[in-house]
């Protein structure tokens, strides 16, 4: 038994978990305009709401670069106080079990390949689009951090007139004065410049999954985060902008998926300490 924790600048998940199962579930914003002790209690407060003698351990993923090994968070996207967060250290000393600490991506990407779409595969690049570009590589079974847990960070990689992150993400949306939302919410609904919009995002994203193929050849693409929710409006431009992969025998074995539990990324976050 398991808590499993996800730090988002805007909210904060926390579960209780059993073997494939999130058996209880706890939601809180985070407190992410307080001092870096103030999170660190509401991680903490959290974890000891969900805890009981049978949970042998607290795994946690954050939305930064993170020392593994030594639990240390270092610049936490939407936290602006978290520069350099000795959390494992902290939080060991509160719970007295043992604290485990990842990116978030890196728990997407454990949590489909373990109990998701990439069951059973060897390789899966987990990328999470949302209001950032962000991915966890799994390789010959084995999750790739990299040197600086910083592997597989495609979106930071130019692209245009700036990177993939900018037009793979609800920036694209922002950008043009709506949001990744209200412009799906258009689009089911028939409005032409919003279907429209959401094509072209497929084109630009069609050019991120030709990127990842060529760095990484995976055998699953499992895409997540909350624009993953609008897949089938841009699933065939996508597609359509993937044609031109100079290798065609691999687009015809590459699996591009849409991730479907909500849970993906604490049942991901709940293997660290197995790892």
């Amino acid at each position: 038994m398991v808590i499993a924790i996800d730090l988002g600048g805007t909210k904060i998940r926390a579960g209780l978990v059993e073997g494939h199962l999130v058996t209880r579930a706890l939601y809180e914003p985070c407190k992410a305009t307080g001092t870096e002790d103030e999170v660190v209690s509401q991680l903490t407060g959290m974890a000891k709401s969900l805890m009981n003698n049978e949970v042998k351990a607290v795994c946690i993923g954050v939305p930064s670069v993170v020392d593994a090994e030594k639990g240390i968070v270092y610049d936490v996207t939407g936290i602006p106080s978290w520069k350099e967060v000795h959390l494992k250290e902290k939080m060991e000393k509160s719970l007295g079990v043992p604290v485990f600490v990842d990116n978030d991506c890196n728990c997407f990407a454990l949590g489909e390949y373990y109990f998701g779409k990439g069951k059973g595969s060897r390789s899966l690049l987990g990328i999470a689009l949302g209001t950032g570009v962000g991915s966890g590589l799994i390789l010959d079974g084995h999750l790739y951090r990299g040197n600086n847990t910083g592997a597989g960070e495609i979106g930071a990689i130019p692209y245009l007139d700036k990177d993939y992150e900018y037009y793979c993400s609800s920036r694209f949306f922002t950008g043009r004065g709506t949001t990744g939302k209200d412009a799906a919410q258009k689009a089911c609904e028939g409005d032409a410049e919003a279907i429209a919009l959401y094509e072209e995002f497929g084109g630009h994203v069609g050019q991120l999954m030709k990127l990842a193929m060529y760095a990484y050849d995976p055998s699953y693409i499992i895409i997540g985060g909350s624009i993953a929710n609008a897949f089938p409006l841009f699933e065939k431009n996508m597609k359509k902008a993937m044609k031109d992969f100079a290798f065609g025998g691999s687009l015809l074995n590459i699996n591009i998926l849409r991730s479907e539990s909500d849970y993906i990324m604490l049942l991901g976050a709940s293997t660290l300490c197995a790892l």
